[in-house]
């Protein structure tokens, strides 16, 4: 097979499907071999490289959902469509996301997931309580919203002063917080804290009853 055939035959592989990774090395061999010497690094295709890094790159080193920058020790690899549902490893499937965001959506369907975001009313702010620098989406969210930390000292506060007249079941706990908490904070912060209730061991749930531990 001569220089022309071998081009053509990349080329063939590319409209095939072939991967670009493979398309590209196809094409600098036969490149190679039309020269008669190998290609500077230079003018080689690129490395491969892993999702992760392919997704931080795509998206400036920014977390899909809060737009904050994302270190790749911080970040992992959200499906949109879960493998749990359908969804496959493909990047017009997956964003790169904080570890905090990937465990809140987990293997939610679809819908939820755009739930989720449609709550956060253009100002997304991270599950993760201690994430004080988590928040905006196209506008600077009010410290209020983004002083996760403040939010749970209030709420552990109140829970202290109001005694034997604490909330008993799950869903008056989630009023009673909510009602503490600035008007428009989203749901996802009201969970997260109610989480962390938990799991400092402040809150114990068990089915729809709460018992408190405060010191």
């Amino acid at each position: 097979m001569g220089p022309k055939q071998r081009v053509r035959a990349a080329r063939d592989a590319v409209r095939a499907g072939a991967r670009p990774a493979i398309a590209i090395s196809c094409a600098d061999r036969a490149l190679e071999s039309a020269c008669g010497r190998p290609l500077n690094a230079s003018v080689r295709g690129p490395m491969a490289t892993t999702p992760l890094e392919r997704l931080l790159f795509v998206q400036g080193n920014l977390c899909f959902f809060c737009q904050r920058p994302l270190a790749k020790a911080d970040a992992s690899v959200e499906h949109l469509l879960a493998t749990a549902n359908g969804g496959d490893n493909s990047d017009g499937n997956c964003v790169a996301c904080c570890k905090a965001v990937n465990r809140l959506l987990g293997s939610m369907p679809l819908k939820d997931k755009f739930q989720v975001m449609l709550k956060q009313k253009g100002h997304f702010v991270c599950p993760d309580p201690g994430n004080r620098g988590a928040a905006v989406v196209h506008t600077v969210a009010s410290p209020a919203r983004v002083h996760s930390g403040e939010h749970y000292d209030r709420v552990l506060d109140n829970l202290r002063k109001r005694g034997k007249s604490r909330p008993r079941t799950v869903a008056t706990l989630k009023s009673s917080v909510t009602a503490l908490l600035p008007k428009d904070t989203s749901a996802v912060v009201t969970d997260a804290l109610l989480k962390r209730l938990q799991s400092e061991g402040v809150v114990t749930v068990t089915g729809t009853k709460v018992a408190y531990e405060l010191k």
